[in-house]
């Protein structure tokens, strides 16, 4: 991890609703030019207010940067950087920002965070990370670094939940098939026939999540990353809801997180309950092992 980097305790604690209901057919953000997605996503308090559906109840500090939590405890902050810009592949004259190999550092305030997917949300190295920029694969391309690193993971595998409720996986499918395409502009993607939403580790800008959604498909890319996707396309099941006019089915759902235990109540039935049973299960059971403000 970069030297410079000094760790403070943080009192992350938050409510929200798991899994909320969203519809491809009602996207909560919309934008059509350079200049509407780039004020969307290139902004690092866009992560601020959780849509109302998410009934977002902070509990402990106020984080404005905050945009979920992984799995092993670490914050994951808005994308951008300080500058409003790609941390990792700046437009402009920026500087990328230094992290160690778990892609991760400390922010002013002592935060230890992520921007992007990384492995050791689901496995610590034993001997703690390095600095990214020892390592020539990471310094070299911290992108496809990433996503390399989740090798052992090569199927749905939840690494943490956003502060909108909805849950974000690594980089793959539940058919091994990495995500490189039906994400939309918050990086989220309808994944399944029933319509559930959640965000994927992927190796484009924003890589976790950009904005609450599900957003659109714009043809078009923001301005503050030279890493950013030139376009943005549905995933077959988001096709295929669009099409057929489908709502997701009502989940009716909490999660209550905190720095020591995650406590869940549902009240639905099927096969949407189950699944989200099944990562909620996981979720949980690695944030009451390992607990939130794990520190290096």
């Amino acid at each position: 991890m970069p030297s410079s980097d000094t760790f403070a305790e943080q009192n992350i604690d938050f409510e929200v609703n798991f899994n909320p209901d969203v519809s491809v057919n009602s996207p909560l953000q919309s934008a059509t030019t350079v200049s509407a997605l780039s004020s969307l996503l290139c902004n690092i308090q866009g992560s601020s207010n959780p849509p109302s559906g998410s009934a977002y109840v902070n509990r402990g500090s106020s984080y404005s940067t905050l945009a979920g939590v992984s799995v092993d405890g670490v914050s994951i902050m808005n994308v951008n950087s300080l500058n409003n810009v790609d941390p990792f592949y700046p437009a402009g004259s920026f500087a990328a920002e230094s992290v160690d190999t778990c892609l991760a550092h400390c922010q002013a305030a002592g935060i230890y965070h992520y921007h992007m997917g990384s492995s050791c949300a689901k496995a610590n190295p034993s001997s703690g990370p390095s600095a990214c920029a020892s390592v020539s694969a990471c310094i070299s391309n911290i992108s496809n670094y990433g996503i390399s690193s989740f090798s052992s993971y090569t199927t749905l595998t939840v690494i943490g939940i956003a502060r909108d409720g909805h849950v974000i996986y690594g980089p793959y499918t539940s058919s091994g098939v990495e995500v490189t395409s039906g994400t939309d502009i918050c990086n989220g993607m309808f994944y399944d026939s029933i319509g559930n939403y959640a965000y994927f580790a992927t190796r484009k800008f924003p890589y976790i999540t950009g904005c609450y959604g599900p957003g659109n498909y714009p043809n078009v890319s923001v301005n503050c990353s030279t890493n950013a996707p030139s376009s943005y396309t549905m995933s077959s099941y988001a096709s295929a809801l669009s099409s057929s006019n489908v709502t997701t089915i009502s989940t009716n759902a909490t999660t209550v997180s905190s720095n020591t235990t995650t406590t869940i109540a549902s009240h639905t039935s099927g096969s949407k309950a189950l699944h989200r049973e099944v990562s909620v299960f996981l979720l949980l059971m690695t944030m009451i092992v390992i607990g939130i403000g794990w520190i290096q």
